[in-house]
C-alpha cells in the first residue's frame, strides 16, 4: 500500500484555482490561503499517505465549539435567541460549567432540527427547549477547548463542514459508515422494523487487519472504546472491530491499517461520566480523549503517511448561525418527513496531518464538507466504489492537504505540535431524573436501551476496565461484565 507518485504526476494534477487572490491590504496569509479552492487527481493511489484515522465526537455545533476562531465564519458572543414565550435571550460563555447538568440534554431529532432551522433563519434553538433552559444558546472558547483549538489553528478545518443529516447520531454515524442510513432516529430497529442493519459499509471493501492469506485490498479496522456501533449490523463487521486498547498498541508498533474508525467512551451518557462530549459529559474529558488518540497517532511510527480526522456526529442541539444547504442523495426514507438531502447544522472538524497546511481554513464558497467527503477521501486514495450517490457527488476531504506535499514538491511536515493538558478535577456526576431529556437517550448497556443490548447479542460484553472485549457473552452474567 506504500506505493507512491512522481512529483510530475501530481504536481500535473494540483494546480491550486483562486490562486490569484492578492495578499495586500493587511490581510494576514492565514486568511487568505483559507480561500484557495485545491483541485485534486482523478486518482489518490499514489497520494503520500497510507493511513486514514477517523475519530467522531459527538453532538456539538461548530459555533458553539470554534465560533471564536480567529479567520472562520463563526459567532459566539452578542447573539440573541428567542424563547417560546418570545422573551429574548443573549449567547453565552458556559465555563466554568463544563456540563451543563441543570439543563436538559439539547433536542437534536430531526423533527427539532427543521425547528431549530426555521425555513433557514437559524433562530430556534430555543423553541424546543422548556422554558428557562438557555443551553443550546451557551458557547465555549478556547481556554476551555485548547486541544481542539490548538489542532484546529496548527493544521486544517473549515467552516462549511455540516453534519451529514439534520438528525440525530445514528442516522449520520450510519452516514459516516455507509453514505445513508436506514433509520430517522436513534433507535435499535431499521426504519422497517428490522432487527439489524442490512445497509452496505465501506468495511465490505477492507480486509480486516491481520487476516490470514494474501490480498490486494485496503485493510481496516473499527476501534470502540465501550459500545461498538458495528453491533447494529449484527455479527457482520466483528472481525474488523476491536478495544481502544489495541488501537494504542497498533499506533505504538506502527501496526495500523489503511482505513480505522475510532469511537470515544460512550458511557454512562447520562450520569455525565462519558468522554464523547455528549452532553452531560464534561467537555474537558472529550478534551483530555481527543489528546490522548493525537499523541497516539503522532507518536506513531506511522505517522508521517497517516491522515487522522476528527469530526462530530451532529450539532447536538446547539446554536450555529449558517443555514445548512441540499445535497444529491437518493436516499428514501418511507414513512417519515426527514428529508436526507437536507445536510445537518456545522459540526468542529480537523484534519490533523504532517501533510496539513498550518492554519487553513477552508471556506471558498465552492461547496460543502460533510460526513461523508471523508468516505469520499478514502475511496480516491485507495481506489474504492462509493456507496451512494451520496458519497459519490461529495467534496473530497483530501482538499484539506497541502497539494505541494501532496505532489512531492516539498515533504511532509515534521514540526511537532503539542497540545494542552486538560484539567480534569472532580466531575460532576449528573442526574437524569433531574431534567428529563429533550432527545433520546443514545448508549447505554441498561435493559431496553440502543446499541449495548445489540451489541451483547453480537456476542460482545464490556469488561470492569471498561475497554471492549471482543469474546462469547455469558447469557447469565450481568451484561456489564
Amino acid at each position: 500500500m506504500k506505493s507512491r507518485v512522481s512529483r510530475r504526476q501530481f504536481l500535473g494534477a494540483t494546480a491550486v484555482a483562486g490562486a490569484g487572490l492578492a495578499l495586500g491590504g493587511g490581510i494576514p496569509a492565514r486568511a487568505a490561503m483559507a480561500f484557495q479552492r485545491r483541485a485534486l487527481p482523478p486518482t489518490g493511489s499514489g497520494a503520500p499517505f497510507d493511513h486514514v484515522v477517523v475519530l467522531m465526537m459527538e453532538n456539538r455545533s461548530f459555533d458553539h465549539f470554534l465560533g471564536w476562531l480567529p479567520g472562520a465564519n463563526g459567532a459566539q458572543a452578542g447573539l440573541t435567541f428567542k424563547d417560546t414565550n418570545g422573551g429574548s435571550h443573549a449567547t453565552y460563555n458556559l465555563a466554568p460549567d463544563y456540563q451543563g447538568c441543570a439543563f436538559a440534554d439539547p433536542n437534536h431529532s430531526w423533527q427539532g432540527g427543521d425547528i431549530q432551522l426555521d425555513g433557514g433563519a437559524m433562530d430556534g434553538f430555543l423553541l424546543t427547549q422548556p422554558i428557562g433552559d438557555t443551553f443550546p444558546i451557551g458557547y465555549y472558547t478556547e481556554d476551555t477547548v485548547g486541544v481542539l483549538g490548538t489542532l484546529v489553528q496548527n493544521f486544517a478545518t473549515s467552516d462549511q463542514y455540516h453534519c451529514a443529516l439534520l438528525s440525530a447520531t445514528y442516522p449520520n454515524r450510519f452516514y459516516q459508515h455507509s453514505a445513508q442510513t436506514d433509520r430517522d432516529s436513534t433507535s435499535t430497529s431499521t426504519q422497517t422494523g428490522g432487527s439489524t442493519s442490512s445497509l452496505p459499509a465501506i468495511w465490505d471493501q477492507l480486509t480486516p487487519l491481520g487476516a490470514s492469506g494474501v490480498t490486494t485490498t485496503p485493510t481496516g479496522r473499527y476501534y470502540s472504546t465501550d459500545l461498538p456501533f458495528t453491533a447494529l449490523w449484527g455479527t457482520k463487521y466483528a472481525d474488523y472491530t476491536y478495544d481502544f486498547a489495541t488501537f494504542l498498541s497498533d499506533c505504538e508498533a506502527g501496526n495500523l491499517p489503511n482505513v480505522a474508525f475510532v469511537d470515544p467512551e460512550f458511557e454512562p451518557e447520562a450520569q455525565g461520566l462519558s468522554r464523547d462530549d455528549h452532553p452531560h459529559a464534561d467537555v474537558r474529558a472529550g478534551e483530555f480523549f481527543i489528546q490522548t488518540v493525537y499523541n497516539a497517532v503522532r507518536n506513531s511510527p506511522n505517522w508521517s503517511r497517516t491522515v487522522l480526522v476528527i469530526n462530530y456526529d451532529e450539532w447536538g442541539g446547539f446554536f450555529d448561525h449558517v443555514a445548512p444547504p441540499h445535497v444529491i442523495d437518493h436516499n428514501q426514507l418511507a414513512g417519515t418527513g426527514m428529508d436526507c438531502t437536507q445536510l445537518g447544522f456545522r459540526v468542529p472538524n480537523c484534519v490533523v496531518s504532517p501533510l496539513a497546511p498550518k492554519g487553513l481554513i477552508l471556506h471558498d464558497g465552492n461547496g460543502p464538507f460533510e460526513h461523508t467527503s471523508v468516505l469520499k477521501m478514502i475511496e480516491w486514495r485507495f481506489g474504492l466504489n462509493p456507496l451512494t450517490a451520496r458519497d459519490a457527488n461529495a467534496r473530497n476531504l483530501a482538499e484539506y492537504l497541502d497539494p505541494d506535499i501532496l505532489s512531492g514538491a516539498k515533504p511532509p511536515r515534521t514540526d511537532l505540535v503539542t497540545t494542552p493538558t486538560p484539567t480534569v478535577t472532580e466531575t460532576q456526576v449528573c442526574t437524569d431524573t433531574i431534567v428529563p431529556s429533550t432527545s433520546v437517550p443514545e448508549w447505554s448497556w441498561g435493559p431496553g436501551v440502543t446499541v449495548g443490548m445489540m451489541a451483547a447479542a453480537a456476542g460482545w460484553t464490556v469488561a470492569k476496565a471498561r475497554w471492549l472485549r471482543k469474546q462469547p457473552v455469558d447469557a447469565t452474567a450481568d451484561a456489564t461484565g
